[in-house]
C-alpha cells in the first residue's frame, strides 16, 4: 500500500480556514477584513496554541476555566487575546473576569453583575456578547429572544462591561439555506436592538461546518476549532 500523505500542520490548516473566510466574504460582497477568526483551542495542548500563534493567530477561545488558566500560564510570554466561550457558572465569575479579554456566553443578569463587580478597573472593560437561544432548547444556554432587550439594558448600566454584540450556537443543519436561517435571525435581532450609542458591532456566529452561512448573514467573528486543530480528544 502507498504511504498515507502527511497530515497538514496547524499553519496550513489556518491558511485553509482563512481561504474559506475570504471566499465567503467575497461571495457576500463584504470587505476582506470584515470577519475576525477566533481559534477555539479547548482540549488542545498549549503547544498547539503556540504553533497557531507562530502562524499569526492571536485570539483563542476556551470553554473550561481550569484548562484555560493552565494554558495562559504556559503561554504568558505571548501577547494573546483570550475569549471565554463556555457556560458561565456563578462561582467562577471572579476568575473569568480577571483572566479573559472577552466573554461570549453571557445570558444572565446576575452573572453580568458579578463579572462587572469582579473586573479589575485597571484591566479596562470586559468585552461581552450575549448568547441568544434561538431554538428554545432547554439543554442550551442563552437568553430567549423576547428577553434580550431587558438584558441589554441591564448590561448597559455596568461600567466595567462593554456590550459588543450577540452570539448564538444553533443546532446543526444540512445545506447552506437551512444553515443561514438562525444566523439571519440573530442578525435581525441585532439590527432591532442596535442604536447609534449601542452599535452592537459583533455577531459571534459560525463554526467549522457552517462558517460560510454565518458570513453570508453578517458574522463578524467565527469560532473555529476542528478545522484548525483537528478532532478534539475529550479523553
Amino acid at each position: 500500500m502507498p504511504d498515507r500523505p502527511p497530515s497538514l500542520g496547524i499553519a496550513e490548516r489556518l491558511e485553509q480556514v482563512w481561504a474559506r473566510i475570504h471566499a465567503a466574504q467575497a461571495a457576500a460582497g463584504r470587505a476582506p477584513d470584515s470577519v475576525r477568526l477566533l481559534a477555539v483551542s479547548k482540549t488542545q495542548p498549549a503547544a498547539a496554541v503556540r504553533e497557531a500563534a507562530a502562524a499569526g493567530q492571536r485570539a483563542f477561545g476556551e470553554n473550561y476555566l481550569q484548562e484555560a488558566r493552565a494554558k495562559q500560564a504556559a503561554l504568558a510570554d505571548l501577547n494573546l487575546e483570550w475569549h471565554f466561550i463556555g457556560r458561565i457558572q456563578g462561582n467562577k465569575t471572579a476568575a473569568i473576569a480577571t483572566a479573559f479579554h472577552w466573554v461570549h456566553g453571557l445570558c444572565e443578569a446576575r452573572h453580568a453583575h458579578r463579572l462587572n463587580a469582579q473586573r479589575p478597573g485597571e484591566m479596562g472593560p470586559l468585552q461581552v456578547c450575549i448568547q441568544v437561544n434561538l431554538s428554545g432548547e432547554a439543554s442550551k444556554a442563552g437568553v430567549a429572544p423576547e428577553a434580550l432587550g431587558g438584558l441589554i439594558e441591564e448590561i448597559q448600566g455596568l461600567s466595567r462591561l462593554r456590550l459588543r454584540g450577540l452570539m448564538t450556537l444553533p443546532a446543526p443543519a444540512a445545506g447552506l439555506a437551512a444553515q443561514r436561517l438562525p444566523f439571519r435571525r440573530l442578525r435581525e435581532l441585532r439590527d432591532l436592538h442596535r442604536t447609534p450609542e449601542r452599535p452592537l458591532d459583533t455577531l459571534s456566529m459560525g463554526m467549522s461546518g457552517d462558517l460560510e452561512a454565518a458570513i453570508l448573514e453578517g458574522a463578524t467573528l467565527v469560532r473555529i476549532g476542528t478545522s484548525i486543530f483537528g478532532p478534539r480528544d475529550y479523553g
